[in-house]
């Protein structure tokens, strides 16, 4: 088949790619930053990712069989907001459905909803709608906080952990959150490529930890054990954005702290990931959280 990946260069829709392309499917890939490092060594086409273009969109998924579209925008930035991400997604969705495509595999997030106060989760909800009625065939995959190589939470609460004495907590740190390893999510990518009937499932991994569990078991694995300290959720965002001015980055957000505190990012369904955090972090101890991962210089930079 010929399978038409966003963001091929970067985090999950890479992951994919690889499997994909190891069983000797076409992959092209759309995306904004078409200078990044090539993984693939030519392998895979690029294609712009211009939301000004639409024609331009549809030309590049012609002859596409699946569409897997990861494209999202973690926090308002310039013209790059979330309810702007919620107009492109559609303009990528009806650019698939005029070239022909015949599936899409969508990426969105755990407990997403219409109703919802916070930007994120009822763009996500929006997202959603605009697949299951574009008359497509396909898989809605729900993941939560990815864990991987490339992730940003998990490595950037090593990374302070290693260099701080002290470790901030908003609020007592009991509100839960079920991490997935991205290899897992890039597998039921690949699952949803193929099957062929409609669905929309959380992708979760097999844990549920308390944010201030992980935390810990973040600083055990890690050999940096740290005092932590329950704060206020708005002085925790205080600090958080004291320190970005140091990082040069947005190391937290208030709708993230919302996200976090509402029990949002954990499952009621079985977890379909099989990779626990305890496991990743046991094999990847040496080299997490060693340098900052800053999410301005991965998107806007």
């Amino acid at each position: 088949m010929k399978i038409a990946v966003t963001g091929a260069f970067s985090y999950s829709g890479k992951y994919a790619a690889q499997r994909l392309l190891a069983r000797g499917e076409e992959i092209i890939t759309l995306t904004g930053h078409p200078n990044r490092p090539d993984p693939f060594n030519g392998k895979v086409k690029t294609c712009p990712l211009d939301f000004n273009d639409e024609r331009g969109l549809t030309e590049s998924l012609k002859g596409a069989d699946v569409f897997v579209n990861t494209y999202w925008v973690r926090f308002d930035k310039g013209a790059n907001t979330q309810p702007r991400a919620v107009e492109n997604t559609r303009k990528l969705v009806n650019a698939a459905k005029a070239a022909g495509v015949k599936r899409i595999v969508h990426i969105s997030i755990t407990n997403p909803s219409a109703d919802s106060p916070l930007p994120y989760f009822w763009g996500k909800a929006a997202n959603e709608k605009a697949v299951i009625e574009s008359g497509m065939s396909y898989a809605i995959l729900r993941p939560t906080v990815l864990v991987g190589a490339e992730d940003i939470l998990i490595n950037n609460i090593a990374f302070l952990m290693r260099r701080f004495p002290i470790f901030a907590l908003p609020g007592d740190g009991s509100y839960r959150l079920q991490p997935i390893c991205v290899d897992d999510l890039a597998d039921l990518i690949v699952e949803g490529v193929y099957a062929k009937n409609n669905y929309v499932t959380d992708a979760v991994g097999p844990d549920i930890f308390t944010f201030k569990e992980m935390v810990e078991l973040i600083g055990e694995k890690t050999g940096s054990k740290r005092l932590l300290i329950p704060l206020p959720p708005k002085l925790a965002l205080l600090a958080a954005q004291f320190l970005s001015l140091f990082l040069g980055d947005v190391l937290l957000t208030p709708e993230e702290v919302d996200g976090l505190m509402a029990d949002l990012l954990v499952s009621k369904e079985p977890p379909r990931g099989k990779t626990s955090l305890r496991d990743w972090l046991e094999a990847n101890n040496g080299r997490v959280g060693r340098r900052y991962a800053s999410e301005l210089e991965r998107h806007f930079k």
